[in-house]
């Protein structure tokens, strides 16, 4: 009996997430009892919100589990078209242009199915979120990466854009604040990417699903919202994962010019046909009741802020590593290089003697750094700074 498969080209084509990869194996290790320190997973430790879940709890006792519209239900992408105007100050916004989709990494993808074609070039900065090139590859199309420089808070310049750019050139990758290194590019540099983009007639991904997660006074800025040329050239993919404890859900959004809009939704008709139904009142209740949703939220903040400081202090007190100071997400993005090995090397050893788990940084596309996520509980933090000197110090003899 014959037992190999032959697999398709598209599936043979990419890689199995490594940050879900790492996050599985260390939950392995404490199921079998290990005392691990995991800070591989980009999700928040908290609980949804009550105010949220009542809401969906409430859609689903009501009868609310028939088919959605494919775009969503008219209520949230109401809500979402004025949010996108009156916060993000996307002039014009419609419902017309949301779609709702099953998870950001979702909304991704379709943004990619809809624009690329095979052959299509798609710039992604370096260090960049671990599915970006896997997306553009299920499209056939060829990832081109630009690095942003350490010195340089790991974000790209115009000139190194614009460099990049070819007659092949479809799609330009920008996720502000950054997964993994929480970088956030100011207005001035997002506009001088725009304008390059703008020129070359590109369009451009921008990835704004941890818009709300800000420190150190940190604005997140919407490239859609510099003017209609903008507008009608950006595509803008978010989600409720990150700000509301929500990755469960799976709840991705995606604001687009209409004709893309129309092609995502048609999309989207022949993969999942729609979202869940009832859990999208809990999104609306997310967008619309704004007082909860700030209060929530800045419990959170407050949280994150307080371990990213401490995390952040933590690390650059151990010899041999360097650490940016993040402003945004929940991820810091430490140096690790001076140990003579490379990430996969350095995370592999410390998860085997230290029972620590962080994400190597070639996953991201930059081999000397490491990714911690500080959405873990405070004990976690101190045991794993702990761990990580010890065994840093045991390398350096």
């Amino acid at each position: 009996m014959n037992t190999s498969h032959k697999l398709s080209s598209w599936v043979s084509n990419i890689a199995p997430s490594p940050t879900l990869a790492v996050d599985a194996k260390a939950k392995a290790l404490a199921a079998a009892g290990e005392d691990v320190c995991g800070f591989g997973a980009g999700e928040p430790d908290f609980d949804t919100p009550e105010f949220i879940k009542q809401a969906a709890i409430k859609a689903l006792l009501e009868g609310k589990t028939k088919y959605s519209p494919v775009a969503g239900i008219q209520p949230l992408r109401d809500a979402l078209a004025q949010k996108y105007r009156e916060e993000n100050k996307i002039e014009g916004v419609t419902a017309e242009q949301i779609i709702i989709s099953s998870g950001g990494k979702y909304s991704c993808q379709l943004t990619m199915q809809a624009l690329c074609s095979p052959g299509d070039e798609v710039i992604i900065p370096t260090p960049y979120w671990v599915s970006y090139p896997e997306m553009a590859k299920l499209c056939g199309a060829v990832p081109k990466y630009v690095e942003g420089r350490e010195e340089n808070a790991f974000k790209i310049t115009p000139e190194q854009l614009k460099a990049a750019i070819t007659p092949k050139t479809r799609l330009l990758v920008l996720c502000s604040p950054s997964n993994p290194t929480g970088s956030i590019y100011t207005r001035k540099e997002l506009e001088s990417l725009v304008a390059v983009a703008l020129a070359a007639d590109i369009y451009i991904m921008s990835d704004e699903i941890y818009e709300y997660l800000t420190y150190d006074g940190a604005v997140s800025v919407s490239p859609a919202s510099f003017s209609a040329e903008a507008a009608n050239r950006v595509v803008t993919v978010g989600g409720f994962s990150k700000t509301y404890a929500m990755t469960g859900w799976r709840l991705g959004t995606i604001m687009a010019p209409k004709p893309i809009a129309t092609a995502i939704t048609n999309l989207q008709s022949q993969t999942t046909s729609n979202t869940n139904t009832f859990i999208q009142y809990g999104a609306l209740a997310a967008v619309t009741e704004k007082t909860q949703a700030k209060e929530a939220l800045s419990k959170m903040l407050a949280v994150f802020d307080k371990r990213r400081l401490r995390l952040w202090e933590g690390l650059n007190k151990i010899p041999g590593i360097t650490c940016q100071r993040a402003q945004g997400a929940f991820y810091l993005f430490p140096n690790v290089s001076s140990f003579g090995m490379d990430s996969t090397e350095f995370c592999g050893k410390l998860l085997e003697s230290e029972k620590m788990a962080i994400v190597p940084g070639v996953a991201f596309g930059a081999d000397k750094f490491a990714r911690f996520s500080y959405a873990v509980a405070d004990v976690v933090i101190e045991k794993g700074l702990e761990r990580m000197a010890r065994f840093c110090a045991k390398l350096k003899k």
